[in-house]
């Protein structure tokens, strides 16, 4: 069977992802981060997921972002913002680089496993606003891996997927719910308590398309028991 890489953070996305990629029948390699992030409980959810969708092949690389801070996700000292996402401002949760290393990574692993593709759970529609997000990123990096590695030179570099992009968080959630997706187990929340807030960003996002999709009972609210 043929592999790819995908990108397993632990959240709805990477998760929805990683179900997309063995729906298209390729054997999934699952590539997590320990990058300095307060909400290292996502980590937790991606060792779950990962069983649960029967990937074998796990690995989680530590590349500590944080020990030069720039991001409320890093830096504990920094608030994370909860007044909702604001037009047309990068919030403080944008990791400086963040998308760019774990790709440049992932493109290792893929030549080294001999993999086609990369998928990326990155969505440019219900997201913060972060510029590693967008499909003109996307198609820039695509290049690169063109002409960064031996794969490239001799025309099979990984190509990067991101079937999610285009999709609404409501329609992410119904993707996830026909692939059967563990959606209980993934970790959305950028705090690092027990239980999500229900008040970040990406909470905020997810919850909304929860209750759009009629599933209340999988928000974070729900699971803090206010419902």
């Amino acid at each position: 069977m043929n592999q790819v890489v995908v990108l397993l953070s632990g959240g709805l996305d990477s998760a929805t992802t990683a179900a997309i990629a063995i729906a298209d029948g390729y054997e999934a390699i699952a590539l997590s981060f320990r990058y300095g992030q307060r909400h290292q409980k996502e980590l937790e959810a991606a060792k779950k997921i990962a069983k649960a969708l029967g990937i074998e092949q796990h690995f989680i690389i530590e590349v500590n972002l944080s020990q030069w801070g720039g991001s409320s996700l890093t830096d504990e000292s920094m608030t994370i913002p909860q007044e909702g996402v604001q037009p047309d401002v990068i919030p403080s949760t944008y990791v400086p680089g963040r998308n760019t290393v774990f790709i440049a990574i992932a493109l290792s692993l893929a030549e080294a496993k001999h993999a086609q593709a990369i998928y990326l759970g990155i969505n440019a529609v219900d997201y913060s606003g972060y510029p590693d997000c967008r499909p003109e990123y996307l198609a820039a990096y695509q290049q690169l891996a063109n002409l960064s590695s031996k794969a490239g030179v001799e025309g099979n570099a990984p190509k990067l997927i991101a079937p999610l992009v285009k999709d609404s968080k409501a329609d992410i959630v119904r993707r996830a719910l026909q692939l059967n997706v563990p959606i209980a187990d993934t970790w959305s929340c950028y705090q690092g308590g027990d239980t999500p807030c229900g008040v970040c960003d990406s909470c905020r996002i997810r919850d909304r398309a929860l209750v759009e999709v009629g599933r209340e009972d999988l928000t974070s609210k729900a699971i803090r028991g206010s419902i």
